[in-house]
């Protein structure tokens, strides 16, 4: 009898001290609430957590991924978070698919609110969303959902520069041209400045667009002696499709060809490139590198000599096709709410069958765009 009662009493030591252990581990975590000021009548709304400023900017990778289906409860809670810098992420799963679904350059479809009232009009910004976590807390946050777009899009205004450094022979300058810096930002068609493109199929991990593109001229023979005869070569319009896959790690694959619409050129050519963005603060840093291939058609156009154009210092020269490398770096500095920086930078390491054409001179094409936008 003893023994049994001896027994028993270690078992429920052993029940208190588990209790007591679990009620500390649970005052070491913290938990969030959210209050949905606006819920939709059904469906799921998934919380996101993220401690990280990189897959913040990119929906990627949360510590924390809950589905709480709609149920008209009065808040939805997640616990036992570890306490720690944290923002916070809300969407209404229109489709019960479990990801945000995204348009072509990867601006959010579906309705979605952040943590601190924070309603971002372009990338958001980890540090804008933010919060602390102690331990034992509790962070209450009232989210409203909203569409990013609106139903409509969003329409900026500003004022942008083209600027290339062609590599031809004592070529006299840069080519340089101000430009309207229109965009509009909706849900399929995106245009940025000479830049547009048009959603067709896909809004998750794998999208494809149409593009098209104003490409500005290469050269006016008056820029060079090397170049006199050859005939000024124009402005045009570029079309194609492009291709978009999100890669784990936050990295996105882009690739696609497009063509000169108005034979201008009469070619086409593809680009394959590979990016990454990083955040730092109100700035959005993507570096990319990739491949860019010229039809023969438009490598002759730029870099070629025709044989009724030949000289004695500059022979008759056909390119054919060319492979180019690519670095680039794009910044997007988020100055206000509605004012934004955009800067566009790139390096082209020109193939062989180019530089040795006669009326080239360098291996390196440098261009960029740049534009201040107001979005509204």
């Amino acid at each position: 009898m003893y023994g049994k009662r001896k027994r028993s009493a270690r078992v429920a030591a052993a029940a208190i001290c588990a209790l007591a252990l679990r009620a500390g581990a649970e005052n070491l975590t913290a938990r969030v609430a959210v209050r949905l000021v606006n819920p939709p009548e059904a469906g799921s709304v998934v919380l996101a957590l993220f401690d990280n400023a990189n897959a913040f900017g990119d929906f990627r990778d949360p510590v924390r991924f809950e589905v709480f289906h709609l149920d008209g409860r009065e808040r939805y809670v997640i616990d036992g978070i570890r306490p720690g810098e944290y923002a916070l992420l809300v969407y209404y799963d229109e489709n019960a698919n479990r990801r945000i679904d995204r348009n072509f350059i990867g601006i959010p479809r579906e309705p979605l609110g952040f943590s601190n009232a924070y309603r971002p009009k372009g990338p958001p910004r980890y540090t804008r969303a933010a919060f602390t976590l102690t331990p034992g807390a509790a962070a209450d946050f009232a989210v409203s959902l909203y569409r990013p777009l609106g139903r409509r899009g969003r329409i900026g205004v500003g004022l942008g520069l083209i600027a290339s450094q062609p590599p031809y022979r004592d070529y006299d300058g840069n080519v340089v041209q101000l430009i309207p810096a229109v965009t509009y930002i909706g849900n399929r068609l995106q245009v940025y400045g000479p830049y547009a493109r048009l959603s067709l199929l896909g809004s998750g991990a794998l999208r494809l667009a149409a593009t098209g593109r104003y490409r500005i001229r290469a050269y006016e023979e008056e820029d060079s002696d090397f170049l006199e005869g050859l005939g000024d070569r124009d402005d045009t319009v570029m079309a194609g499709l492009a291709l978009q896959a999100d890669l784990p790690v936050g990295f996105t694959l882009t690739a696609g060809y497009d063509h000169d619409v108005l034979d201008t050129i009469g070619g086409g050519s593809a680009r394959a490139a590979l990016s990454k963005s990083f955040s730092a603060g109100l700035l959005r840093i993507t570096p990319e590198a990739g491949v860019h291939w010229l039809a023969a058609d438009l490598a002759d156009y730029d870099y070629g000599v025709p044989a009724a154009q030949a000289r004695a210092a500059r022979p008759a020269y056909r390119v054919g096709d060319a492979f180019n490398l690519q670095a680039g770096l794009d910044l997007f500095f988020e100055l206000t709410d509605s004012v934004r920086f955009i800067l566009n930078g790139q390096a082209e390491f020109l193939d062989a069958a180019i530089t040795a054409s006669p009326i080239v001179e360098d291996d390196i094409v440098f261009s960029g765009f740049s534009a201040l936008n107001y979005l509204f």
